[in-house]
């Protein structure tokens, strides 16, 4: 994408009512005025909220929120000429259970207070495939410990991915914390059931599954068995 073209969506983002771009310096100076006050303040409804992270143009974002209408959607990333699209989605569906975040994931928790979110989404992340880069893994124990400040107790993590290398390390992560898994295949649409996580294919997962990719998929728990 060319320069001027991404600048012209980084313009047309600042336009967006249902986008929140706040970097750490500011998220120091004021916080953030809708954590925990998400539903009641900008939602207008009691309905779960489900956040995906990492969401690029927000394939899985606007289609979950169009499948579940009776559910919240938050979106979020780094990459606002990415996101522009999501954004733009989210208009000319007029959808009115959708936002979007941009930040570093990093971030997260100063985003969203206790117990707030019912849903996390991951779909397809880099891997960080660098031993040195380990802790950027968007499952790592690092990452899982900030989610448990904001998933309710009962909410679940979805991970799909076409990473042989970040689906294994996750189930060493939930093996090691002893997290509870509720589905795992490493070859998802060899299942043959109607699973939802099926019915949404991002445009680069169509290309890999055209390639004859493997796609893996994780729905886990973050608190320990007992």
């Amino acid at each position: 994408m060319g320069k001027k073209k991404k600048l012209q969506r980084f313009a047309e983002n600042d336009t967006f009512e249902h986008l929140f771009q706040y970097n750490y310096e500011q998220l120091q100076q004021t916080g953030f005025p809708l954590k925990g006050k998400w539903r009641e303040q900008f939602f207008n409804n009691n309905n779960p909220i489900v956040l995906e992270l990492g969401c690029g143009k927000g394939e899985y974002t606007i289609g979950l929120a169009k499948a579940r209408t009776a559910s919240n959607h938050i979106g979020m990333d780094i990459k606002g000429a990415r996101m522009w699209r999501g954004l733009r989605d989210t208009i000319e569906s007029k959808l009115t259970n959708v936002a979007f975040i941009r930040s570093k994931i990093e971030l997260v928790e100063f985003f969203l207070g206790p117990d707030e979110v019912d849903e996390i989404w991951i779909t397809f992340p880099d891997p960080q495939p660098q031993q040195s880069r380990i802790r950027k893994r968007l499952s790592s124990p690092r990452f899982l410990e900030n989610y448990r400040k904001f998933l309710k107790p009962a909410g679940v993590v979805h991970l799909k991915t076409d990473s042989d290398l970040l689906y294994q390390y996750t189930c060493e992560v939930i093996a090691a914390q002893n997290l509870p898994v509720y589905y795992n295949t490493s070859d998802l649409y060899a299942e043959k059931e109607a699973l939802e996580v099926k019915q949404i294919q991002t445009f680069y997962e169509k290309i890999w599954l055209e390639q004859g990719l493997k796609i893996k998929y994780l729905r886990f728990g973050l608190h320990p068995q007992k």
